[in-house]
């Protein structure tokens, strides 16, 4: 076995060239393979990437030199295929969420297990230089105890701009299980696990139009809420609001961690920018930016750092305990969307230290 780990991806749509033009960056990974059911699909970007093209998935499954598959199949088939990249003993990296249904997830966490194998999730937006350096502060206690949260996420939606959006607004899709998992685990991750939920639920419209690409002009239904709010309790005691909607003109997002003697602001929108603080005090108190030291960081991340654990022995930080609170809140919102009810979550998650200031995606550290 190499010291760089093999790596399968399964799945060559749209966020395949994310991944790809990271992984076959990385000196700590290898790239083996890549798969999909639309073999031609899959052709274009083993060749653009220069790595092997699988016949079938089970082909790649096969290979010995895959030790880790990257899922990045359609949510509804997240657990379907990392169940049988489980049961070939291979460790699982997916895309958000991690399935669909609790019992779903904690089958595939309970095979792993048995299976001595690893699993992590989406959003690997947590590793990077920005979300880890706002942890950093908040754990040093520049803005004291936090107290409460405010997070919002609006836009148009992805009818506005993917191509083929459909599945956005399926089940499994919309603003709660699209979006959501970015703002839920940073908010797990900074703050802890969380102990209830209650939520309220939108719908615009019931069929939406997609605006470009091969299907531009086509009509579909609407499935989800495409419009959620939630008041969230933390065990901690924070108690937060949010906000994830596909049905505003405006584009916003907002992070704010307010704590006794202050307020941070998370770039949580993606890998890198400054954290802004400001300090509790007089009205008209500036607020102060701090730029994150360290190397820059993209998507795919996640999978070099579970790479990284895997020849450690230890578990990755965007881990499948991890994932599955935040689908077990995931799904609590939307049952109390649904029932009314201010929920409780039986799961907890594991406490996330950050990476060091000079962790290097870039470096070779296997040897």
């Amino acid at each position: 076995m190499s010291a760089a780990v093999g790596v399968g991806v399964i799945g060559a749509g749209n966020i395949s060239d994310e991944y790809l033009r990271s992984l076959t960056s990385y000196a700590d990974v290898t790239v083996v393979a890549i798969a999909d059911l639309d073999r031609e699909r899959a052709a274009v970007q083993a060749q653009r990437y220069g790595v092997s093209l699988a016949d079938t998935v089970d082909d790649l499954l096969a290979r010995p030199e895959v030790e880790l598959v990257v899922n990045l199949t359609i949510p509804a088939a997240h657990a379907e295929v990392g169940m049988a990249a489980v049961a070939a003993g291979k460790h699982v990296w997916a895309e958000k969420p991690m399935a669909l249904l609790r019992a779903e997830a904690r089958a595939l966490l309970d095979a792993a297990r048995a299976a001595g194998v690893l699993v992590g999730n989406a959003p690997d937006t947590i590793l990077g230089e920005a979300i880890q350096h706002s942890h950093r502060l908040l754990s040093d206690g520049m803005i004291g105890t936090p107290q409460t949260v405010l997070t919002l996420m609006q836009g148009p939606g992805p009818d506005s701009w993917h191509p083929r959006p459909q599945f956005l607004f399926a089940r499994g899709g919309g603003p709660l299980f699209d979006i959501g998992p970015y703002y839920l685990t940073t908010l797990v991750q900074l703050l802890g696990p969380i102990a209830e939920v209650h939520a309220v639920g939108h719908r615009e419209r019931e069929e939406r139009v997609v605006a470009s690409g091969p299907d531009a002009g086509m009509r579909f239904p609407v499935e989800i809420w495409t419009h959620v709010s939630v008041l969230t309790t933390f065990r901690s005691g924070v108690v937060g609001t949010s906000i994830y909607s596909f049905d505003s003109p405006v584009e916003r997002q907002l992070f704010e961690i307010t704590g006794d003697r202050g307020v941070l602001e998370v770039p949580v929108s993606g890998f890198d920018g400054p954290t802004r603080v400001l300090a509790a005090g007089e009205r008209g108190t500036p607020w102060q930016e701090f730029p994150p030291p360290g190397a820059p960081r993209v998507r795919g991340v996640g999978v070099l750092e579970m790479a990284r654990a895997i020849r450690d022995g230890v578990q990755p930080r965007a881990s499948g305990e991890l994932a599955y609170h935040v689908l077990d809140a995931l799904l609590a919102i939307e049952e109390s969307i649904e029932t009314g009810a201010t929920l409780a979550l039986s799961s907890k998650a594991p406490v996330i230290a950050p990476v060091d200031a000079d962790w290097d995606p870039t470096a070779r550290t296997l040897p």
